[in-house]
């Protein structure tokens, strides 16, 4: 894997394929019930692991990738909006497939699907729970036995996420690009937004502080929270259309605040908004529903993951249920290199 593989611009992840990821805040939905999708607050800042050769664990060094700062019981989603060509991309919660709760592969799989569908997916909240359904990231520390990963393996050796690219081979793309040249001029350019939710500006790198201490490796890994309607899409591709190697793939580390200072010398973002106060200001939340897609079964290895508050104890913070006019259907330059090391 070349260093250029993947790249940084602004806080979105680039890699090999047109394929670009934004980690985005959100909020917390209850354990309970199922939801709407929950807004995005703005997007996680994040940095190259390579940036910080001084502070960061030896282990995050050798590791490569980048990382970015959240808090405990803190909710995300990826969105994928300015992907620019079909791609399969892989997303591993501690080397476990949020997909397919298989192992982490450097091979695509059908059966289980262990990939997403690129462009077709839009964004993925949390791990697939199927029928129409996911349970929402949430970040909780390594050691507790709370995320995805050290209920599915009974470890918890990696912690953060893993995301691996591939393309379609040259055939198959040259077709693509031919009838997606042909659609275009047909068709006149699509209005409204790429994503839901509004970001906020990024937040300006700061070098670390001179002699500033190593982070210990403590890490955060994601675990399950509440479910909400989203669907995962099964691939209507011929499975031979696909890359037989990856593109490219990059190691994300998640960061507590603390650690976030220590390595970065940067204030993190403010604590997660107050999710009762943001429905009762009349804020929207968003419903998302492709007719002509098919969606994957659930995954057994990951309906068995229980939430997060069963190791964390009780959700404290009030809830509130949006009403219905609150929830909004939607549908019917380069950056520097990252590097990539062993995991």
């Amino acid at each position: 894997m070349t260093e250029s593989s993947v790249r940084i611009d602004g806080n979105t992840l680039r890699l090999p394929g047109g394929v670009a990821v934004r980690f985005v805040r959100t909020l917390r939905l209850p354990e309970t019930g199922t939801h709407p999708l929950p807004p995005g607050l703005g997007e996680f800042p994040v940095r190259r692991v390579s940036d910080h050769p001084d502070t960061v664990p030896p282990e995050w060094r050798a590791r490569g990738g980048v990382m970015l700062p959240v808090y405990l019981r803190e909710a995300m989603w990826l969105s994928f909006a300015g992907t620019a060509e079909p791609a399969a991309l892989q997303v591993g919660v501690g080397k476990v497939c949020a997909v397919s709760g298989e192992p982490w592969s450097d091979r695509l799989s059908r059966d289980p699907q262990n990939y997403l569908v690129l462009p077709r997916q839009p964004w993925l909240d949390g791990i697939n729970s199927g029928r129409g359904t996911v349970r929402q990231f949430v970040a909780v520390p390594l050691g507790l036995g709370a995320t995805v990963e050290g209920q599915v393996t009974g470890e918890e050796v990696w912690g953060g996420v893993q995301l691996q690219s591939f393309t379609l081979k040259d055939e198959p793309l040259a077709r693509w690009r031919r009838e997606e040249r042909l659609r275009r001029e047909r068709t006149p350019a699509p209005q409204g937004p790429g994503g839901y939710g509004a970001a906020l500006p990024m937040m300006a790198a700061a070098p670390a502080p001179g002699g500033a201490p190593r982070s210990r490796a403590a890490g955060m890994g994601l675990g399950a929270g509440g479910s909400m309607r989203q669907e995962v899409y099964a691939d209507d591709r011929p499975a031979l259309d696909w890359a037989t190697s990856p593109a490219g793939r990059v190691f994300v580390h998640l960061v507590t605040p603390p650690q976030w200072r220590r390595i970065t010398g940067e204030e993190p973002p403010p604590s997660p908004v107050d999710r009762a106060a943001y429905t009762r200001a009349g804020l929207p939340w968003y419903d998302y529903y492709d007719q002509d897609a098919r969606d994957l079964a659930p995954a057994d290895a990951l309906e068995a993951v229980k939430p997060v508050g069963d190791w964390l104890g009780d959700d404290l913070e009030p809830w509130q249920q949006p009403s219905e006019g609150q929830v909004i259907p939607l549908k019917d330059p380069p950056g520097k290199p990252v590097s990539d090391g062993d995991w």
